[in-house]
């Protein structure tokens, strides 16, 4: 039975990075308070922040689409969509990284 040795610096950076996108996602979501499916925007950023989403990346991006729907049926501020953005746009980093092996 073999162990699994430590993750390399690339995915430890992304992951972080990806973590802090998810970090400002929701700090802009709390301070945009009262836009309609706001409450309902925060559950699903928790359920993309959680450490079962992030150890199978596949989960995130369905969660992404419900986030951004959400918010533009409520009609966020423009902040939040573009902070939406920013996640999707680390995930794609993380997970091109990934397919690319420069992590493993």
């Amino acid at each position: 039975m073999g162990f699994h040795g430590e993750q390399t610096a690339f995915i430890k950076t992304a992951l972080s990075d990806l973590q802090g996108a998810w970090a400002v996602l929701r700090e802009s979501v709390v301070e945009a308070a009262g836009f309609r499916n706001g409450n309902r925007v925060l559950v699903q950023i928790d359920e993309g922040m959680s450490w079962e989403v992030v150890r199978d990346l596949n989960r995130m991006p369905p969660i992404i689409l419900v986030i951004r729907n959400l918010c533009l049926s409520g009609e966020a501020p423009k902040d939040v969509l573009d902070n939406i953005d920013y996640v999707g746009e680390m995930l794609e980093e993380v997970v091109e990284g990934l397919a690319k092996g420069e992590c493993h």
